[in-house]
């Protein structure tokens, strides 16, 4: 699956008229709503409300948005076929995916990730439930103005970190801004027992292929992950972490002993914990309060981690919006652990990853495409 490039930052956009957002989608109903949500924030603006994807590929250059919002069922035209369509009038249109929780809809919003969407954002099966309304337009919103940016902002300035040998620093080449910290920190001189991941904006792409490329780290120790997702999407991510590696990849089962050799996914609506079981951890699940408006978080799962393997913990944050991961990772740096961020450039959006770089916290900034040869030297021993 591609990696978009985009960034998450609104400090240096370079154009200040609002974004322009198209709606499709068969509903009339759920076509108001989103266009009333759009038209309250002052720096978004609906251009269009359209009722099939045929509509959209037939008017896209006239409307010309920057963001469109495309359901997946639709008649005369479904999402999933307008989108290479619409991609192909407009090469840099951002296209969000809305579709409802249902196992055929998350398998087709995984497959528009590959296609070219952007992201996706699940509709609650009802609009009339508050909660999961304002949940769906706090999304909803939150992923047009991030997305939307993306073309609208310069290129990262390239700065190499200054820890790394200049042969390492040439291979781990790192894009980041001026404001991060003009140092990394070592890596731990202890040798990783376990893999964290966390993601979320892109996670599913930039997993699966992060994944494909560390069979060897999978095979000496256990991977566990949180990306920010829902139900039914998390057990379909499950299935294509497995296919792409190779390795048993599932969602975590509370109680389960956690072993080398498997991928551990936080399952959708449940934070996913490490707990002590005998010498040994295992999984443990809860449905408590969302932690950073997410559920499954990554905070718990980095925070309760370190607490078992303590300096032989190596955590990857990878592209997402807003900073969850970075208060774990700061457990985990400073009980001797090591932590890798996601750079800008490659990222969909670096928020998460940029949270950590800007924290000090991390010892490497790293392309997503370096990442995976990082790890195979980390765990063979390499320590710089």
């Amino acid at each position: 699956m591609g990696i978009a490039v985009a960034r998450s930052s609104t400090s240096d956009v370079v154009r200040n008229d609002p974004l322009r957002v198209l709606v499709v989608d068969d509903s009339v109903v759920i076509r108001g709503l989103i266009s009333r949500w759009i038209e309250a924030e002052p720096d978004l603006i609906v251009v269009g409300s359209l009722r099939t994807g045929r509509d959209a590929v037939n008017q896209i250059e006239r409307i010309d948005p920057d963001v469109a919002i495309l359901d997946i069922e639709m008649p005369d035209l479904d999402g999933i076929s307008a989108l290479p369509l619409l991609l192909a009038k407009k090469r840099n249109l951002v296209v969000i995916m809305a579709s409802t929780l249902t196992r055929r809809n998350a398998e087709i919003s995984l497959k528009a990730l590959s296609l070219g969407a952007s992201d996706y954002v699940p509709k609650p099966e009802s609009t009339r439930e508050q909660g999961a309304a304002e949940t769906f337009r706090r999304d909803l919103i939150e992923k047009i103005r991030h997305l939307g940016a993306r073309f609208r902002r310069p290129a990262a300035a390239v700065v190499a970190p200054s820890l790394a040998p200049v042969a390492e620093r040439a291979r781990d080449a790192v894009a980041r801004p001026a404001n991060l910290p003009p140092t990394l920190r070592p890596f731990s001189a202890t040798m990783p027992r376990v893999l964290l991941i966390g993601s979320s904006t892109g996670g599913p792409q930039a997993l699966i292929s992060l994944v494909t490329e560390i069979g060897p780290v999978i095979d000496r120790v256990p991977v566990l992950i949180t990306q920010h997702m829902p139900p039914t999407f998390t057990t379909i991510l499950a299935e294509h972490l497995a296919r792409a590696s190779g390795r048993p990849a599932h969602e975590g089962v509370d109680g389960e002993l956690i072993k080398p050799g498997r991928i551990y996914l936080a399952p959708g609506g449940k934070h996913m914990r490490v707990a002590r079981h005998g010498a040994g951890a295992a999984i443990a699940l809860d449905d408590g309060p969302p932690v950073n408006f997410c559920r499954p978080a990554v905070d718990p799962l980095f925070s309760s981690a370190v607490g078992f393997w303590q300096g032989a913990t190596l955590a990857i944050v990878l592209t997402g919006m807003g900073s969850d991961g970075s208060r774990g990772g700061k457990e985990i740096a400073a009980a001797g652990g090591s932590v890798i961020a996601q750079d800008e450039a490659t990222s969909v959006v670096w928020g998460m990853p940029g949270a950590a770089a800007n924290a000090g916290i991390c010892s490497a900034v790293l392309p997503l495409g370096q990442i995976a040869s990082k790890l195979n030297r980390l765990f063979s021993g390499d320590r710089s």
